[in-house]
């Protein structure tokens, strides 16, 4: 994988974004990794085995539902308690 720092990014973006065609190319900024530049397909490829689904509170399978109603949450933080009321 491509390394290169956010300025180097900002001053040579078309190379780097052609390079992410054959590899990805990490950015990196204070030279910690900010970002990845990934080619489409291969973004595609990754979303695609991505299964998590969220859901409303009211869109939950009943199953669910009922599991999260009968858990056991422990104590409550009193701290907490004032805050719901």
């Amino acid at each position: 994988m491509r390394e290169v720092s956010a300025t180097e990014f900002q001053t040579r973006a078309g190379l780097y974004i052609e390079q992410s065609g054959k590899e990805p190319v990490l950015i990196t900024k204070h030279r910690r990794p900010a970002r990845v530049l990934l080619d489409i397909e291969e973004y595609e490829r990754l979303k695609a085995r991505d299964t998590r689904q969220a859901y409303a509170t009211q869109d939950l399978p009943d199953e669910w539902a009922a599991a999260l109603e009968a858990a056991d949450y422990g104590e409550a933080d009193p701290k907490l308690e004032t805050l719901i009321k």
